[in-house]
């Protein structure tokens, strides 16, 4: 049975990805020449700790029909759509457009939660919430920083960040989890 157009773009939808993403792909990472589904899987798995590098990216795996190719939003062999939400300059696919992604310019790399409820902050050069417009304590690259409770690098983290008085920064959930123990 052959399958319409619009039928095979959408064929698959949130039905192939990871733990991080919905994606009907996976990457080429070229630091090591492994295929990953993204590249939290990547950083998870290596050993050594090298991260992937997001733009370098220059190749996927289409999942459906297991075409290698360069990267793009449908896939040039099965015409599927690897990815409803496609960032071309982050190399970025998600299937779960209820994310709402956008792409920031500013911080360079696609991040979660709708443009309209984030801004971003020159001095402290991250997106922040909007409500912190002009509420927070500019601190210059506060993001670019681990939390201070699980180390984990906050500017491109997966986990909600939450900006203390004094302009410091860590996961939300760190923060609560430091408040329930530390009264």
């Amino acid at each position: 049975m052959e399958l319409d157009d619009a039928a095979r773009h959408g064929f698959g939808r949130m039905g192939f990805g990871c733990k991080h993403y919905r994606r009907r792909c996976r990457i080429r990472a070229p630091c090591c020449n492994d295929v990953f589904h993204c590249r939290h899987c990547h950083n998870e798995s290596t050993k050594d700790g090298h991260e992937l590098d997001r733009h370098a990216v220059e190749s996927v795996i289409c999942l459906v029909c297991d075409t290698e190719q360069p990267v793009a939003q449908v896939c040039y062999n099965c015409g599927v759509c690897m990815g409803e939400y496609f960032c071309r300059e982050c190399k970025f696919f998600d299937d779960d457009v209820d994310r709402e992604h956008f792409h920031c310019k500013d911080c360079g790399i696609c991040r979660v939660g709708g443009k309209d409820n984030f801004f971003h902050c020159q001095k402290c050069g991250s997106c922040y919430s909007v409500s912190l417009r002009d509420k927070h304590c500019c601190i210059e690259n506060s993001m670019k920083n681990n939390c201070p409770i699980c180390y984990e690098y906050l500017f491109d983290s997966l986990r909600e960040t939450s900006v203390l008085r004094c302009g410091h920064t860590m996961h939300l959930q760190c923060f609560h989890e430091m408040l329930k123990h530390d009264k």
